[in-house]
């Protein structure tokens, strides 16, 4: 089985997370939540999961659960500790909204090991633990879309990209960076065998980095050991 687009559902869930955004206090990364509601509901995706970090606001979060009603699935947000979760409850009442998803705490090989099947997963790479909740994912039949939100900041400031720190045998496909909010960094993790951009495969791979910091372009030649 293979992630299927459907522009129909991407649009609506789109604009969905435009009007429920629109009808809270203002928050920060806005166009960030908007583009990740879009993928949601393009993708289908049954199971949503939130990496959120302290001190990010809970427009990502308002804007996936406008869009999993869309194939009748549920969004996860996952934090690492019970001062995270309070936080998290008090941002989303001073935002307006309700916490009606499922919120899990605890460490990244704790909570992510629980979510069997994940289509979606978003992570705020201002988490500590950001590469090891990317190492915890547990992708679904279909394979996993990941959506890393500051993606400079996976590993370190240096950083490769997300598909570097990725477990053992997950297969990156695709993987690309956008310019939006504080950089955006999307992997699809496919299910099938085959080479992968996190460095699978046998052979030599040409890999094209770009610093978000400095701006200077990086490219690096990775070979199997």
């Amino acid at each position: 089985m293979k992630l299927v687009w459907c522009p129909e559902t991407a649009t609506k869930a789109y604009l969905d997370a435009v009007k429920a955004l629109s009808e809270v206090e203002h928050e920060a990364e806005s166009d960030v939540a908007e583009l990740v509601s879009g993928m949601a509901g393009g993708w289908r995706a049954q199971l949503v999961v939130e990496a959120w970090a302290r001190d990010s606001g809970v427009a990502t979060g308002i804007g996936l659960r406008a869009a999993v009603k869309h194939a009748r699935g549920r969004h996860v947000c996952v934090v690492p500790d019970e001062p995270s979760a309070a936080e998290y409850a008090d941002a989303v009442r001073r935002a307006g909204a309700t916490t009606e998803e499922a919120v899990l705490v605890g460490e990244a090989e704790e909570t992510m090991p629980e979510l069997e099947g994940v289509d979606l997963v978003v992570v705020d790479c201002r988490r500590r633990d950001a590469g090891r909740v990317l190492r915890a994912a547990r992708p679904g039949a279909r394979g996993m879309v990941v959506v890393c939100k500051g993606s400079a900041a996976v590993g370190s400031r240096r950083s490769v990209g997300a598909a570097a720190v990725l477990e053992a045998g997950k297969r990156v496909v695709r993987s690309t960076y956008l310019p939006i909010g504080s950089g955006v960094e999307v992997l699809h993790v496919g299910v099938e065998k085959g080479p992968s951009l996190g460095g699978g495969g046998g052979r030599a791979r040409w890999i094209k980095h770009v610093d978000h910091y400095t701006k200077e372009e990086h490219v690096f030649r990775r070979r199997r050991c």
